[in-house]
């Protein structure tokens, strides 16, 4: 049996019942389709945070952010009722940190991911936007509580992106995180994504 990417499994877990709940009120969709496109969106968050910190000064500008911003802030409930109350801080702005962590890669990904899970563009980045703030307060809590360097965070979410791309097969992903915007993204893959990930539990 293959490593279990335990960072996105972990995350997925910790947003079960209550926070996929109040996800869906923010969006407007029923827990089940949420919790599908949650399952799609955390690979892909993780997946291109694991492609920006390959580069030493990828890791060392995530890991930068991660201390100044996330470092010590509130439980998941407190940060996620922050987000959906439209909070104006760094740690809690989803628009300006998921500029980030996919770049111009971002009207791509919420149109693969609105696809993939019948959520549309719209609201797929919607979603991606509440989750950017959680997936980051989440690696900030995981490398103090690891003890992490920027180098090891760089390896921490390198091995997570194999790991996801080897159980769940990695050509959504890479599509999706295409810079060059040239991958065919098959909306179905991504949605194999998440399951693959989460035992079909979906």
């Amino acid at each position: 049996m293959n490593p279990q990417p335990l960072l996105t499994q972990d995350l997925f877990a910790q947003l079960q019942g209550a926070p996929i709940q109040q996800i869906s009120r923010q969006l407007g969709t029923d827990p089940a389709q949420t919790g599908n496109a949650v399952a799609a969106a955390l690979p892909l968050l993780l997946g291109a945070l694991g492609r920006n910190s390959a580069q030493p000064q990828g890791a060392e500008a995530l890991f930068g952010a991660l201390q100044r911003d996330h470092a010590g802030g509130p439980d998941l409930g407190g940060l996620l009722g922050a987000v959906l109350g439209g909070g104006g801080s760094r740690q809690t702005d989803g628009s300006a940190i998921l500029g980030h962590i996919l770049g111009g890669g971002q009207p791509r990904a919420a149109q693969g991911l609105g696809q993939a899970t019948g959520l549309g563009s719209g609201q797929a980045m919607q979603l991606l936007a509440v989750l950017a703030p959680i997936v980051m307060s989440f690696l900030a809590k995981r490398s103090t509580g690891q003890g992490l360097d920027a180098g090891g965070l760089g390896q921490l979410l390198g091995q997570e992106r194999s790991q996801v791309r080897q159980q769940a097969g990695g050509g959504a992903l890479d599509a999706l995180l295409d810079q060059d915007g040239d991958g065919d993204v098959d909306a179905g893959d991504l949605l194999k994504l998440g399951m693959g990930l989460f035992g079909g539990q979906r």
